[in-house]
């Protein structure tokens, strides 16, 4: 299929520069009002044009992704091939992709916080683990290669483990200012602590990390084991945190229905992408079900295994995305719906510019 929509990659700031040029040539009595109403009465007592400054000064410049009601936002994975993964780095690209909520991932707000940093190559740790999984030989190096990287693995979660529970949490306090002065909210937060190994101080953490930064809900892999499913429900009762499982092709109907009756506190972190790639037609149906337990939703376009199941383009795929959006417009449906760029960037493009493409996209369906 043909993609239709357009973008230019670029942001007309026109309007902002035009308020800004005008704001400067207000004459000097106007200033001098200006000085005097903050200085002696305050600004409660300001002209009513000068009341209204400081909210027109917080939102100027600053993203906004949602659209028509829709919250388009952006899972910070889809930043990954970008060179700096810092937090302050992962905010830029946020907000120059004209992203205004987030999924965050662990890493950047961790480092943020403090984390000693791993000299691990998780890329070539995940590609080797990869290659053994699917059932292909590794050379003998390779599987030295492997070993070592699990071995120095097993290492650092020690270190994670020991950090994790002397962690200040008003550092992830301050990203969250932070990322609120920019203007991005983070709605979810995504960090390797809900697994099946991990400790129930380790789930702790993650959900109070989870809390200071402002997020709704934690985000994990769908864990298949009705046991965890019940753990991490019952924990994030105890600390007043939703939990949203993710999946993959293994995503049906009633894949969150054990789940989702263990506890009022588990809920969907659904993928549209993944389930046309399934192979499945009744997506809108389980959306329109279970649209008050899914707590975010990533997006992508992929094609039908009749097609492929290729990760393409956005309006290139068989996923519906106007439907999906239209339906969230028209049902008000208040989860974000989160931009996860998992296709191929073309030569001479990067993450953030795809980002922008997706969200053009939606600007242009959201109608």
């Amino acid at each position: 299929m043909e993609n239709t929509v357009g973008f230019t990659g670029k942001f007309n700031r026109s309007v902002y520069i035009s308020a800004s040029f005008n704001v400067t040539r207000m004459t000097s009595r106007r200033t001098f009002l200006v000085k005097s109403a903050l200085g002696a009465t305050g600004l409660a007592l300001a002209p009513t044009w000068l009341q209204s400054a400081p909210a027109i000064i917080s939102h100027y410049n600053k993203p906004n992704s949602r659209i028509n009601g829709v919250q388009i936002g952006c899972i910070t994975y889809s930043y990954r091939s970008m060179p700096d993964q810092s937090s302050e780095a992962t905010l830029k690209y946020v907000t120059e992709s004209g992203i205004s909520a987030i999924e965050l991932m662990g890493g950047p707000a961790e480092s943020f916080a403090g984390l000693p940093a791993s000299s691990i190559d998780r890329m070539r740790m995940g590609q080797l683990g990869g290659k053994q999984r699917r059932g292909e030989t590794l050379t003998a190096d390779e599987t030295k290669e492997l070993q070592e990287m699990q071995q120095e693995a097993e290492a650092y979660a020690k270190v994670v483990a020991e950090w994790r529970e002397k962690v200040d949490f008003r550092k992830f306090e301050q990203l969250r200012k932070l990322y609120k002065d920019a203007g991005v909210s983070i709605y979810a937060f995504k960090p390797s602590a809900f697994g099946q190994n991990n400790s129930d101080a380790d789930i702790a953490y993650g959900m109070k990390a989870a809390k200071a930064l402002g997020a709704s809900h934690v985000t994990l892999e769908h864990p298949s084991n009705d046991a965890h499913t019940q753990r991490l429900g019952r924990l994030g009762e105890q600390y007043k945190m939703s939990v949203g499982y993710h999946g993959h092709e293994q995503q049906t109907f009633t894949f969150w229905d054990t789940a989702l009756a263990q506890s009022a506190r588990n809920g969907l972190n659904f993928d549209v992408g993944h389930y046309v790639a399934a192979g499945h037609t009744d997506m809108m149906e389980l959306i329109a079900k279970h649209h008050k337990r899914i707590y975010s939703m990533h997006i992508k376009d992929r094609q039908t295994p009749a097609n492929g199941k290729g990760n393409l383009a956005w309006g290139e795929g068989d996923t519906p995305l106007p439907a999906i959006f239209q339906a969230m417009r028209a049902n008000k449906y208040r989860f974000p719906a989160s931009i996860e760029l998992e296709y191929q960037v073309p030569e001479g493009s990067d993450a953030v510019k795809e980002v922008q493409r997706c969200l053009e996209f939606c600007r242009k369906v959201i109608v």
